[in-house]
Protein backbone atom coordinates (compact mmCIF):
# COMPACT_ATOMS: atom_id res chain seq x y z
CA UNK A 1 0.00 0.00 0.00
CA UNK A 2 2.88 2.13 0.01
CA UNK A 3 2.24 3.49 -3.45
CA UNK A 4 -1.46 4.90 -1.70
CA UNK A 5 -0.25 6.79 0.94
CA UNK A 6 -0.53 9.79 -0.21
CA UNK A 7 -4.18 9.06 -1.41
CA UNK A 8 -4.67 7.30 1.80
CA UNK A 9 -3.75 10.80 3.54
CA UNK A 10 -5.59 12.99 1.47
CA UNK A 11 -8.73 10.81 1.95
CA UNK A 12 -8.34 10.55 5.33
CA UNK A 13 -7.80 14.50 5.80
CA UNK A 14 -11.01 15.12 3.85
CA UNK A 15 -13.34 12.42 5.99
CA UNK A 16 -11.77 13.76 9.06
CA UNK A 17 -11.98 17.39 8.42
CA UNK A 18 -15.70 17.19 7.52
CA UNK A 19 -16.22 15.35 10.70
CA UNK A 20 -14.32 17.79 12.68
CA UNK A 21 -15.78 21.04 11.46
CA UNK A 22 -19.21 19.49 11.61
CA UNK A 23 -19.48 18.36 15.08
CA UNK A 24 -16.08 18.84 17.10
CA UNK A 25 -15.44 22.55 16.02
CA UNK A 26 -18.30 23.64 15.15
CA UNK A 27 -19.38 25.67 17.87
CA UNK A 28 -16.23 27.53 18.05
CA UNK A 29 -15.54 27.57 14.62
CA UNK A 30 -19.29 29.80 13.98
CA UNK A 31 -18.27 31.65 17.41
CA UNK A 32 -15.46 33.09 16.03
CA UNK A 33 -16.78 33.40 12.48
CA UNK A 34 -19.99 33.78 12.50
CA UNK A 35 -23.01 31.42 10.49
CA UNK A 36 -21.90 32.51 7.44
CA UNK A 37 -18.00 32.63 7.67
CA UNK A 38 -18.28 29.30 9.37
CA UNK A 39 -20.19 28.27 5.84
CA UNK A 40 -17.37 29.99 3.85
CA UNK A 41 -14.53 28.40 5.85
CA UNK A 42 -16.46 24.80 6.00
CA UNK A 43 -16.57 25.25 2.07
CA UNK A 44 -13.34 26.50 1.00
CA UNK A 45 -11.55 23.30 3.66
CA UNK A 46 -13.72 21.01 1.66
CA UNK A 47 -13.11 22.05 -1.42
CA UNK A 48 -9.08 21.99 -0.81
CA UNK A 49 -9.17 18.85 0.50
CA UNK A 50 -11.58 17.38 -2.16
CA UNK A 51 -8.68 18.92 -4.65
CA UNK A 52 -6.28 16.92 -2.75
CA UNK A 53 -8.13 13.84 -3.08
CA UNK A 54 -8.63 13.64 -6.39
CA UNK A 55 -5.33 14.51 -7.05
CA UNK A 56 -3.81 12.34 -5.55
CA UNK A 57 -6.25 10.33 -7.14
CA UNK A 58 -4.96 10.80 -10.69
CA UNK A 59 -0.99 10.06 -9.31
CA UNK A 60 -1.74 6.76 -7.50
CA UNK A 61 -0.88 3.64 -9.44
CA UNK A 62 -3.38 1.76 -11.42
CA UNK A 63 -4.07 -1.26 -9.78
CA UNK A 64 -5.22 -4.74 -11.79
CA UNK A 65 -9.14 -5.05 -11.31
CA UNK A 66 -10.10 -7.12 -8.90
CA UNK A 67 -12.80 -8.53 -11.03
CA UNK A 68 -14.07 -8.14 -14.42
CA UNK A 69 -16.82 -5.74 -14.77
CA UNK A 70 -19.29 -7.42 -17.63
CA UNK A 71 -22.33 -5.89 -18.72
CA UNK A 72 -24.36 -7.57 -16.38
CA UNK A 73 -22.26 -5.49 -13.85
CA UNK A 74 -22.49 -2.36 -16.01
CA UNK A 75 -26.18 -2.26 -16.00
CA UNK A 76 -26.12 -3.10 -12.37
CA UNK A 77 -23.84 -0.14 -11.98
CA UNK A 78 -26.13 2.15 -14.57
CA UNK A 79 -29.34 1.66 -12.49
CA UNK A 80 -27.69 2.47 -9.39
CA UNK A 81 -26.62 5.96 -10.74
CA UNK A 82 -30.02 6.60 -12.53
CA UNK A 83 -31.19 6.04 -8.74
CA UNK A 84 -28.75 8.12 -7.38
CA UNK A 85 -29.57 10.97 -9.32
CA UNK A 86 -33.15 10.67 -8.66
CA UNK A 87 -32.52 10.51 -4.85
CA UNK A 88 -30.39 13.83 -5.41
CA UNK A 89 -32.61 15.38 -6.97
CA UNK A 90 -35.11 14.85 -4.75
CA UNK A 91 -33.34 16.00 -1.74
CA UNK A 92 -33.11 19.39 -2.91
CA UNK A 93 -36.95 19.97 -1.60
CA UNK A 94 -37.94 20.71 1.20
CA UNK A 95 -34.93 18.71 2.97
CA UNK A 96 -35.28 19.22 6.73
CA UNK A 97 -31.17 17.96 7.17
CA UNK A 98 -30.13 20.99 4.87
CA UNK A 99 -28.76 23.62 6.93
CA UNK A 100 -29.75 25.75 9.45
CA UNK A 101 -33.35 25.33 8.43
CA UNK A 102 -35.37 28.62 9.57
CA UNK A 103 -37.15 28.12 12.84
CA UNK A 104 -40.67 27.95 11.45
CA UNK A 105 -39.45 25.06 9.18
CA UNK A 106 -38.19 23.51 12.32
CA UNK A 107 -41.55 23.84 13.84
CA UNK A 108 -43.31 22.66 10.73
CA UNK A 109 -41.32 18.98 10.90
CA UNK A 110 -43.70 18.00 13.52
CA UNK A 111 -46.50 17.92 11.26
CA UNK A 112 -44.48 17.32 8.16
CA UNK A 113 -45.54 14.23 5.97
CA UNK A 114 -43.31 12.75 4.05
CA UNK A 115 -43.91 13.38 0.21
CA UNK A 116 -41.27 12.47 -2.80
CA UNK A 117 -37.90 11.34 -2.19
CA UNK A 118 -38.30 11.76 1.39
CA UNK A 119 -41.06 8.37 1.18
CA UNK A 120 -38.29 6.61 0.79
CA UNK A 121 -35.57 8.15 2.95
CA UNK A 122 -34.70 10.83 5.15
CA UNK A 123 -31.48 11.19 4.01
CA UNK A 124 -31.73 11.10 -0.18
CA UNK A 125 -28.75 12.98 -1.16
CA UNK A 126 -25.96 11.00 1.52
CA UNK A 127 -27.73 7.78 0.00
CA UNK A 128 -27.28 9.70 -3.59
CA UNK A 129 -23.75 9.77 -2.83
CA UNK A 130 -23.42 6.21 -1.34
CA UNK A 131 -25.09 4.82 -4.33
CA UNK A 132 -22.76 6.64 -6.68
CA UNK A 133 -19.91 5.19 -4.78
CA UNK A 134 -20.84 1.69 -4.96
CA UNK A 135 -21.86 2.34 -8.91
CA UNK A 136 -18.27 3.45 -9.30
CA UNK A 137 -16.75 1.02 -7.29
CA UNK A 138 -18.14 -2.08 -9.52
CA UNK A 139 -16.99 -0.94 -12.71
CA UNK A 140 -13.13 0.31 -11.65
CA UNK A 141 -12.90 -2.46 -8.96
CA UNK A 142 -8.65 -1.19 -8.30
CA UNK A 143 -7.36 -0.62 -5.31
CA UNK A 144 -7.27 3.04 -5.73
CA UNK A 145 -10.82 3.24 -6.44
CA UNK A 146 -11.34 1.58 -3.05
CA UNK A 147 -9.88 4.47 -1.28
CA UNK A 148 -11.10 6.96 -3.30
CA UNK A 149 -14.78 5.94 -3.63
CA UNK A 150 -14.87 4.57 -0.53
CA UNK A 151 -13.87 7.47 1.43
CA UNK A 152 -16.98 9.16 -0.13
CA UNK A 153 -19.43 6.32 0.78
CA UNK A 154 -18.09 6.10 4.62
CA UNK A 155 -18.55 9.97 4.84
CA UNK A 156 -21.94 10.21 3.43
CA UNK A 157 -23.52 7.24 5.38
CA UNK A 158 -21.51 7.79 8.61
CA UNK A 159 -22.10 11.43 8.55
CA UNK A 160 -25.61 10.79 7.93
CA UNK A 161 -25.89 9.50 10.90
CA UNK A 162 -23.77 11.47 12.82
CA UNK A 163 -26.24 14.23 10.93
CA UNK A 164 -28.71 12.50 12.94
CA UNK A 165 -27.85 13.41 16.62
CA UNK A 166 -26.63 16.99 15.26
CA UNK A 167 -30.49 17.59 14.28
CA UNK A 168 -31.61 15.80 17.16
CA UNK A 169 -30.04 18.33 19.03
CA UNK A 170 -30.70 21.31 17.10
CA UNK A 171 -34.63 20.53 16.36
CA UNK A 172 -35.68 18.68 19.45
CA UNK A 173 -38.82 16.65 19.28
CA UNK A 174 -39.14 18.34 15.82
CA UNK A 175 -36.83 16.23 14.64
CA UNK A 176 -37.24 12.70 16.27
CA UNK A 177 -41.16 12.87 15.67
CA UNK A 178 -39.87 13.33 11.31
CA UNK A 179 -37.39 10.42 12.09
CA UNK A 180 -40.31 8.51 13.17
CA UNK A 181 -42.39 8.89 9.90
CA UNK A 182 -39.17 8.34 7.68
CA UNK A 183 -36.68 5.72 6.63
CA UNK A 184 -32.93 5.95 7.67
CA UNK A 185 -32.13 2.95 4.71
CA UNK A 186 -33.78 3.54 1.82
CA UNK A 187 -37.31 2.19 1.08
CA UNK A 188 -37.13 1.07 -2.43
CA UNK A 189 -41.12 -0.18 -2.67
CA UNK A 190 -42.08 3.19 -2.38
CA UNK A 191 -39.72 4.79 -5.42
CA UNK A 192 -43.16 4.47 -7.31
CA UNK A 193 -44.99 6.89 -5.27
CA UNK A 194 -42.31 9.79 -5.46
CA UNK A 195 -43.95 11.67 -8.70
CA UNK A 196 -42.83 11.16 -12.08
CA UNK A 197 -41.47 14.91 -12.32
CA UNK A 198 -38.83 13.42 -10.01
CA UNK A 199 -38.52 10.52 -12.50
CA UNK A 200 -38.13 12.64 -15.06
CA UNK A 201 -35.93 15.55 -13.63
CA UNK A 202 -33.39 12.38 -12.27
CA UNK A 203 -33.58 10.64 -16.03
CA UNK A 204 -32.26 13.97 -17.54
CA UNK A 205 -29.68 14.62 -15.34
CA UNK A 206 -28.54 11.41 -15.29
CA UNK A 207 -28.42 11.21 -19.07
CA UNK A 208 -26.64 14.40 -19.00
CA UNK A 209 -24.45 13.62 -16.13
CA UNK A 210 -23.30 10.17 -17.56
CA UNK A 211 -22.86 11.93 -21.11
CA UNK A 212 -20.74 14.17 -19.43
CA UNK A 213 -18.37 11.59 -18.51
CA UNK A 214 -16.63 11.74 -22.28
CA UNK A 215 -14.84 15.07 -21.48
CA UNK A 216 -12.93 12.87 -18.39
CA UNK A 217 -12.04 9.91 -21.10
CA UNK A 218 -14.69 7.72 -19.57
CA UNK A 219 -16.64 7.24 -22.65
CA UNK A 220 -19.56 4.81 -22.96
CA UNK A 221 -21.14 5.02 -19.43
CA UNK A 222 -24.33 4.19 -18.31
CA UNK A 223 -27.21 3.85 -21.33
CA UNK A 224 -24.60 4.82 -23.74
CA UNK A 225 -22.66 1.65 -23.71
CA UNK A 226 -25.07 0.17 -25.63
CA UNK A 227 -26.14 2.76 -27.72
Amino acid sequence: MQGYASLLSASAMFVGSHFIMSHTLRARMVSAFGAGGFLGVYSLVSAATLGWMIWTFRQAPRSEYLWFPNDGIWAVASLLTLLAAIFYCGSMVGNPALPNPDAAASKALAAKVPTGMFLVTRHPMMWSFALWGVAHILVAPRIDSLIFVGSIIFLALAGAKAQESKKAAQLGDDWLSWKTRTSFVPRLSQLPKIGYRLWLIGLLVWLAATWAHNFFGAYNAGLYRWL
